[in-house]
């Protein structure tokens, strides 16, 4: 088990894994353990799907634009904002629930990135590798459907976890003053800009990530290849007619 101490300065993401099994219950107690985590009004707007036989994966592997870790990993947990547990039990108990909107969205999207990340610590802290996928939201309709999600809930987070056959890379950070700001925010200037990203883009993965999309700057490669306008566009109408069809959104 990683100490405390160590843990933070040196997390690695792992997207490489080992044929190890986890041991039986490990995944339960790290997901109890991880229900602890703060919650709005103490009703834990969340679920999560576990996927952890090779078809179950195969079948989510798409949903994910085939990255290699999620049919590799020993599980691919799902973490769903739910508020249709919460409604009801309020339906069989002579209340009316009233959390088909926005804010109550907001509100189980808040509960399942607490619960998500903690489980994410905790795993970490077992000596388990975890790959937070970014690609749940791209296509939520379909891994909805796959998983059998009812009204009101809606994928949000991926992880795929099991033991790790890489050590992971150390990606970098940028400085505590480009995120911290003291009493209100205080927009950057120029220099701020070129001295808060200047290690970040000096580093020779940077460089080569440059290189190889044949791009003049880093910031291009996230704007013209990575995250580019159209993708972010397509992926937004997709996702916001996801949330109509849920209920949330009218």
């Amino acid at each position: 088990m990683t100490e405390i101490k160590d843990y933070f300065p040196n997390r690695r993401t792992i997207r490489r894994y080992s044929d190890s099994p986890l041991p039986p219950g490990l995944l339960e107690r790290l997901l109890l353990e991880a229900s602890h985590a703060p919650t709005t009004g103490n009703m834990q707007l969340y679920s999560v799907i576990v996927s952890s036989t090779a078809e179950e994966k195969r079948r989510l592997a798409p949903f994910h634009f085939s990255q290699p870790q999620v049919e590799s990993a020993a599980a691919v947990l799902t973490f769903c904002a739910d508020f249709n547990r919460f409604s009801r039990w309020c339906e069989q108990r002579q209340a009316s629930p009233c959390y088909d909107n926005l804010q109550s969205f907001m509100a189980a999207t808040l509960d399942t990135i607490a619960f998500a990340q903690q489980f994410n610590t905790l795993a970490e802290l077992e000596g388990l590798g975890v790959c937070w996928l970014g690609t749940t939201t791209y296509n939520a309709a379909e891994i909805a459907g796959e998983l059998s999600l009812p009204r009101l809930t809606v994928p949000l987070i991926t992880l795929t976890v099991g033991y790790p056959a890489e050590e992971g890379s150390d990606v970098g950070r940028l400085p505590l003053d480009a995120i911290m700001h003291n009493g209100r925010y205080t927009d950057y200037s120029d220099t701020d800009i070129d001295r808060l990203y200047k290690e970040k883009e000096e580093r020779s993965d940077s460089r080569q990530f440059v290189a190889e999309n044949s791009k003049q700057t880093l910031a291009q490669v996230f704007t013209d290849i990575r995250y580019p306008r159209a993708n972010n566009e397509l992926f937004s109408d997709k996702f916001l007619g996801f949330l109509r069809s849920t209920g949330f959104i009218h």
